[in-house]
């Protein structure tokens, strides 16, 4: 694996290259697990709100860094702080170790980030793939044990279940960025199983009643794209307010390429737009 990943953090360098400049960038650990964190403070200030985004990666790879420039155009078009968490990594700390790092770092935010200058009243959390089930499971998990949640959840094209979909047959294969046979690999180092029934590993299973506001950002060429769909569905039956926007043509992993893609810069304005919107309310 620490080869994988090696070339993985190579591969997505370039992609990392450019974007805006911050006004101030901490490192901090968070959690009994002293993960390594990274906060951006844009030149508008940190006054918005505070957004915990966690990057991709099938559970098992990619990093802060392989995700630091989608982090800082978030920071910025939004005017907000983002923190973003090298939760722990799979198949070395299986389900739930990340979703425990989450949680905790949720929680370091609402009582340690007013003492580096963050807004903790208005706190947003998402993420990309992995990253967004780790969102979306965390909130369902504070919901059921009455704990604080975030005032929206900003997820992009996001792992949600190991049931088979018709898109997994649509857009298997080298051309769309993540194949069926890697997903299945990426689930079992993070589940040690094939499956499980547990909802806070696939979100799809749990009651989606009475969670905040929900934006989905999904990649039309993706083997993800129905279970997204399927989301939207159940958020909506739920009677949970829903942003959902499908991306023409796009593929899994596509807002990393923001400073090349249209689509991606695009995208990433959308979801930036939406998460603003909700900390003006």
């Amino acid at each position: 694996m620490d080869r994988m990943r090696e070339i993985s953090e190579q591969a997505r360098k370039a992609w990392t290259l450019g974007g805006p400049d911050m006004a101030q960038t901490l490192m901090v650990r968070v959690g009994a697990g002293e993960r390594r964190a990274r906060i951006h403070i844009p030149a508008a200030g940190a006054g918005k709100g505070t957004l915990i985004y966690l990057h991709g990666g099938g559970w098992s790879v990619f990093s802060i860094d392989t995700h630091d420039r989608l982090m800082r155009e978030y920071a910025e078009r939004i005017g907000c702080a983002v923190i973003g968490l090298d939760y722990s990594l799979s198949p070395e700390n299986r389900f739930p170790t990340a979703l425990n790092d989450v949680d905790q770092c949720h929680d370091w935010v609402l009582s340690a980030g007013e003492s580096l200058g963050l807004e903790t009243g208005h706190v947003v959390i998402g993420g990309d793939s992995a990253g967004a089930n780790l969102a979306l499971a965390s909130t369902l998990r504070r919901r059921d044990e009455g704990r604080f949640m975030p005032d929206g959840l900003l997820l992009n094209y996001a792992a949600l279940e190991t049931d088979h979909y018709p898109s997994n047959d649509r857009y298997d294969g080298a051309p769309y960025m993540l194949d069926v046979s890697e997903m299945k690999i990426f689930w079992k180092n993070y589940l040690g199983a094939e499956s499980t029934e547990n909802p806070y590993a696939r979100p799809l299973l749990a009651d989606l009643a009475e969670l905040p506001p929900v934006h989905l950002c999904i990649a039309e060429c993706d083997i993800l794209r129905d279970e997204n769909l399927e989301l939207e569905r159940r958020l909506e039956a739920a009677g949970v307010h829903v942003s959902a926007h499908l991306y023409k043509g796009a593929t899994h992993s596509f807002l990393e390429a923001v400073g090349v893609s249209s689509c991606a810069e695009r995208a990433v304005q959308v979801g930036a737009d939406w998460v603003s919107d909700l900390f003006s309310r």
